[in-house]
């Protein structure tokens, strides 16, 4: 990991490899003159509007983040900022998978896609981009009570059950925003694909506890509202950087509603506008409706139910004994008596065992390639747990090293073989490793057969916690890193660049206060040359307009946009919003 860099920032020099693998360089060189422009457009409209609305002062909050309203932020400069309320930030590359992305706010990391939505999408984007991360969950990173939420979500987040479905969800999200963001966007494939998602979505059948806990987090980070029903300030990033959502909120159509456990039931379609949005009254409701859930959930309930959902889930997940031990794998089959309690349970193909998070030395998936299975439950008549035997009472029951030994348990099952390890952490037996070994049902179903090679079977009562994802992921993932070096170089055309040349000899007019008089020359170019561009025209105008002294070219760039806004749809809004910022400026509207 030496060509990794932590940023200087504490946060995200503590996250593991498994989560370091999404990172990808910001390249920053790569934002091109009209990236520029887009952000400034956006943070200026942001600004604009949420300066009444928004929840956190929206200045200080970009400042005590690191961003301004000028410049696209940069990564470093982020982090050197961040890491004095206790958080860091990393880019990634687009969507990264829902576990992840949790795991992430849990380590109290930012998750920012490095590329931003092209001019032709500026009012919104389902892709992230770097505008909706930073702009949207920067300013109120700094409320103390907001962050803790945060970072508490993805705690428990990182620990919800998926369905199989979820993931086949998560795909084609994915593709359609990878479609819809491609320069070269094919329209068939992109109704194919939003076809593809519809069917996907209205077939999802009992949604899981990441759909669910997907709710509440599209209602509260995304989409949350704080204070009264009347008169709510905005806190969620999705509205923080949405121009168009942002304003169209707050309208009496959408339906304000208190936010609470019942919450779970409303569904979203990141597609659409929402048609109601919930309140808080205060952050610390929020931790305490997630908690609410969370005493449902598989992590914290165990037994049957838990790895039920875990075999529903066709992927990775964790069960966790009473005594401690931690089996990782794809479930596949489960035992259960007469009341339903769990008396065997097994996983195929790869898995690994692990204590408090970390895996047993030469129990990982190499060794148990083909699966692990054993028991659950007590010895039959004995009241007290296998676990918690002392070394008189192994005596006593014959269980000894090297010795040929019956263990009979309440459910039936019957373990026969001669023992060659018992393993213990401080306080319980966690495992008995047997030779010659035989495992056997009280029906006479075979289990186990000796010439399969050792038994390893884990103790334990009962299952206490089931989550999602393996219990030591450094451990058990394949770590792909992702070279930092790829860099997303866009081949330009010529008319592009010269595009580009005019963007940015606005911008050095705007920060030096010199060359006014080439504007007009500016203007003429976009005029022949560059007819689809209308934001470096409303650039312009906003120079001319503060200055006072040019007049005739004021009324022309004026003309010449509102003509454009008149006959092309698709930017008429962006024109009247763009403006109405030039015609009312606000005192604070500059960079930091």
């Amino acid at each position: 990991m030496s060509h990794f860099n932590d940023f200087n920032n504490a946060q995200v020099a503590k996250l593991p490899n498994h989560l370091k693998q999404f990172i990808v360089a910001q390249n920053y060189e790569k934002y091109s003159p009209i990236d520029q422009a887009v952000w400034r457009y956006v943070m200026r409209q942001n600004y604009s509007y949420l300066k009444n609305v928004a929840y956190y002062p929206y200045i200080k909050g970009l400042q005590r983040a690191g961003l301004s309203i000028e410049y696209i932020p940069d990564l470093q400069t982020m982090n050197d900022n961040l890491g004095k309320i206790g958080w860091g930030a990393v880019t990634v590359d687009g969507f990264i998978p829902p576990a992840a992305f949790m795991e992430y706010q849990a380590y109290r990391v930012l998750v920012i896609a490095a590329d931003i939505r092209q001019i032709n999408h500026i009012e919104y984007t389902p892709a992230p981009d770097i505008i909706h991360e930073s702009a949207g969950h920067a300013p109120i990173i700094a409320d103390t009570d907001y962050n803790n939420y945060l970072s508490y979500f993805g705690s428990i987040g990182a620990k919800a059950m998926f369905s199989a479905k979820d993931f086949e969800l998560y795909e084609a999200i994915r593709k359609l925003s990878i479609l819809k963001e491609a320069v070269d966007a094919d329209e068939i494939q992109i109704a194919k694909a939003e076809k593809e998602l519809r069917y996907i979505s209205e077939n999802m059948g009992e949604p899981s506890e990441m759909a669910l806990l997907g709710r509440l987090h599209w209602w509260t980070v995304e989409y949350g509202l704080i204070g009264t029903l009347e008169n709510p300030k905005i806190y969620g990033a999705g509205l923080l950087s949405s121009i168009g959502e942002s304003a169209s909120c707050m309208q009496n159509d959408v339906k304000k509603l208190w936010y609470n456990i019942d919450t779970i039931n409303y569904q979203y379609d990141i597609t659409k506008t929402q048609p109601q949005l919930f309140v808080t009254p205060t952050f610390q409701n929020l931790i305490d409706v997630l908690e609410s859930f969370a005493d449902t959930m598989a992590f914290r309930r165990g037994g049957t139910e838990s790895i039920m959902k875990a075999i529903a889930c066709k992927n990775i997940a964790t069960a966790v004994y009473s005594s401690g031990i931690q089996v990782s794998g794809v479930f596949t089959d489960i035992g259960v008596d007469s009341v339903d309690g769990l008396t065997f349970m097994k996983t195929t193909g790869a898995s690994a065992l692990a204590v408090n998070g970390k895996q047993l030395e030469n129990h990982g998936k190499s060794y148990h390639a083909d699966g692990f299975s054993s028991p659950v439950g007590k010895l039959k008549n004995n009241s007290k747990p296998l676990e918690d035997y002392s070394e008189e009472e192994l005596k006593s029951a014959g269980i000894l090293l090297n010795q040929e030994s019956s263990l009979v348990f309440e459910s039936g099952i019957v373990v026969t073989g001669i023992i060659k390890n018992i393993l213990k952490t401080e306080q319980k037996i966690i495992l008995i490793t047997f030779e010659n070994c035989t495992v056997t049902e009280g029906n006479g179903n075979i289990l186990f057969k000796p010439e399969w090679g050792s038994y390893d079977m884990a103790v334990g009562e009962k299952i206490i916690s089931v989550f999602n994802g393996a219990a030591d992921k450094d451990a058990f993932e394949e770590i792909t890193l992702i070279s930092l070096e790829k860099t997303h170089k866009i081949i330009y055309d010529e008319k592009t660049i010269k595009l580009h040349n005019l963007y940015n000899e606005v911008r050095t007019i705007r920060e030096t206060n010199t060359g006014l008089e080439n504007l007009q020359k500016i203007f003429e170019k976009l005029k022949t040359e560059h007819r689809q561009d209308w934001l470096c025209a409303l650039e312009i105008l906003e120079l001319v307009f503060h200055k006072k002294i040019y007049h005739l070219l004021e009324k022309e760039i004026l003309v010449y946009l509102e003509i454009k806004a008149g006959k092309e749809s698709d930017h008429t809004k962006l024109i009247h919003d763009g403006l109405h910022v030039i015609k009312n400026p606000v005192s604070q509207l500059i960079s930091d």
